[in-house]
């Protein structure tokens, strides 16, 4: 044993790295949650948190150790999906809704009895509105804690909050519509699908750019060619098969795995394609909490 991972035994440094560790262990669902809802989908969360999770980690000497973790997590996390939504042009939204005044009547509409209902609404809201929302009625924080979290103040917080609260009252009751899918994305996902299943890896090599990229989820990140990627699927020991589908209305391929009462979703694969070909694979296999996040999971039978 690592007598240095042994926290009787610790010094300063280690204890805040094994509190790191321990802190993430548990909420690390909990700030996936939190980003899918602020980003508008399960896998740019992960995404957002894994980068959060790194920008923490390397900061963490600079931490004050004497303070908890988790909102100085939250915190990291909540400004990677600020800085992911800006690049994704949502900063006039942002800025507009902020442009509102502080200075509103108190008011407590729907509140945390919307429950989880409330997580599949707010992509509605503007950027500030939607953090105060979903900080507030999902995940408990004080005003004085999101007003840290958010870099705002307490009044600030409770208008932002009015604000929402207000525009969720008035939303209808339903799904997202499906988003627009690309013929070319669709007929790469059935291909890849076909060939993945017949563990034909030199066909699926064919669709694939040389240059392609790969992320598995807390496993790997770098070029496919440096990857024993089709390697690993083969080794896997349970019955397992791919599928096209869709989750929150955005294409994707589903690893189904195989139980008593049938075929189940386990996790998700994202592809980025360009001019016909895969440019870009994330495979969310050790990240099933970022399917089970989803609001809606659709899984195409093959014909």
């Amino acid at each position: 044993m690592d007598d240095r991972l042994d926290p009787a035994l610790a010094g300063p440094a280690d204890a805040r790295y094994i509190a790191f560790l321990e802190t993430v262990s548990y909420l690390r669902p909990s700030l996936h949650r939190y980003c899918a809802r602020m980003t508008g989908s399960v896998s740019d969360g992960e995404d957002v948190v894994q980068d959060a999770l790194f920008q923490a980690y390397r900061r963490l000497d600079t931490f004050d150790d004497t303070r908890p973790l988790a909102p100085w997590l939250f915190r990291i996390a909540h400004n990677r999906c600020i800085d992911f939504l800006r690049r994704n042009e949502t900063r006039q939204q942002a800025e507009a809704g902020a442009a509102q005044p502080d200075s509103v009547a108190p008011v407590d509409p729907p509140g945390p009895a919307l429950g989880r209902a409330v997580e599949h609404l707010v992509l509605a809201l503007p950027p500030m509105e939607r953090a105060c929302v979903l900080l507030k009625d999902v995940f408990e924080y004080s005003l004085e804690e999101i007003a840290e979290l958010v870099d705002s103040s307490v009044g600030g917080v409770k208008a932002a909050l009015h604000r929402g609260r207000e525009k969720l009252t008035m939303l209808p009751r339903q799904t997202a519509a499906p988003r627009a899918q690309s013929a070319e994305l669709t007929q790469i996902l059935q291909l890849y699908v076909e060939r993945f299943n017949r563990r034909d890896w030199d066909g699926l090599r064919e669709l694939i750019a040389a240059d392609a990229r790969l992320q598995v989820a807390d496993r790997f990140v770098g070029t496919l060619a440096d990857s024993p990627y089709f390697g690993n699927y083969e080794r896997i020991t349970v019955p397992w098969r791919l599928a096209v589908g869709e989750v929150d209305g955005e294409p994707v391929i589903i690893l189904l795995h195989k139980h008593a009462d049938g075929w189940a979703p386990h996790s998700l694969i994202r592809l980025d394609v360009a001019a016909e070909r895969i440019t870009r694979i994330r495979d969310f296999w050790h990240t099933p909490w970022v399917l089970a996040a989803a609001s809606s999971v659709f899984v195409s039978e093959p014909s």
